[in-house]
């Protein structure tokens, strides 16, 4: 009944997520958009972190390369927008499986600190190499053209492209799903809680490690992918360690121990800082404040909060 009832909750969401741009302002179309998109970037960091027990640092260098071979692209081979999502994907993952090897022999600590270190190169890289990727101006200037699939849409329209996000954030967030339901992520929930027991039963763990790793890669890309677009720009700032600090905070703050904790994250953190803005300069201090105490006070996040607060009221009935 409780599945039933979580069903039904999901698709009465998704109903007016769909039905949104005729229900709210204009403006807030820009910010659910920039809610989905970061909300599957931190739901990709999550399947490492929450689900594989490694906290990585450098997550924002394959959402950073996601969106410039997004831009790229489209500045240079006006490809359809599909397609340069999975070039994004490609790149996601072909950048995660090379830091990964050598990232997921090392446990804790080591492993979070040599994954700023590899971030930080991306971002140097992506900054430093003005020929390709225009440096610290980044790449600006390109046009989303078709969608692809023989699709017509107008891709330039906010509201058009607010929906082609959110059907794309749907179908990757139910393969991430299915991915972290089947046979692979129990293993990776087993690795979180006890490594050394899951190698005494013969699997290789550092190799379930950089599976997922390459998975998380390769979704964080095809969200960079959807941010150049939206954005219309595509900067080295997008693959900075300061991003790569945006994941951790959304999935701590939505729950990683829940598959939507991370999209409630990132709403929650979207949210708090646009209306917070609006109101001081001093934003970022009275954001941190605010961030702080969610973090310290609501331990299972948000999403487990409330989660287990209903259950402690049905217990009580």
């Amino acid at each position: 009944m409780n599945t039933a009832y979580g069903r039904m909750g999901l698709l009465v969401l998704l109903a007016l997520l769909i039905a949104l741009p005729w229900l709210t302002p204009f403006f807030y179309i820009f910010i659910a958009t920039q809610i989905l998109i970061l909300g599957l970037f931190a739901a990709s960091f999550n399947l490492v972190f929450g689900y594989t027990g490694m906290l990585s640092f450098g997550h924002a260098a394959f959402y950073g390369v996601g969106a410039y071979a997004t831009a790229l692209l489209l500045q240079h081979l006006q490809w359809p927008l599909l397609a340069c999502l999975l070039a994004a994907m490609a790149a996601g993952m072909i950048l995660a499986l090379i830091i990964g090897f050598f990232c997921v022999r090392l446990d804790e600590v080591y492993f979070a600190m040599l994954t700023l270190a590899f971030g930080m190169m991306v971002f140097g890289v992506i900054h430093q190499w003005r020929s390709v990727t225009n440096g610290s101006d980044g790449l600006s200037g390109f046009s989303v053209g078709s969608l692809g699939l023989g699709i017509h849409v107008q891709l330039g329209n906010p509201t058009v492209y607010y929906h082609v996000v959110l059907a794309i954030v749907v179908v990757a967030g139910l393969v991430l799903h299915r991915i972290c339901q089947s046979s692979f992520g129990m293993v990776l929930r087993a690795i979180r809680q006890n490594p050394e027991r899951v190698a005494f039963c013969g699997l290789d763990v550092r190799r379930y490690r950089l599976a997922a790793f390459t998975i998380a890669g390769a979704f964080a890309g095809l969200a960079g992918g959807l941010v150049a677009p939206f954005l219309r720009i595509a900067s080295p700032e997008l693959a900075h360690w300061t991003t790569s600090a945006q994941p951790v905070l959304m999935t701590i703050l939505g729950g990683s121990s829940y598959f939507l904790g991370p999209f409630l994250g990132a709403g929650i953190f979207v949210l708090l800082e646009t209306w917070i803005s609006s109101l001081t300069q001093a934003w970022m201090l009275v954001l941190g404040i605010i961030l702080a105490l969610m973090v310290m006070f609501f331990r299972d996040g948000a999403l487990g909060t409330v989660l287990n607060t209903l259950r402690a009221k049905r217990r009580q009935d």
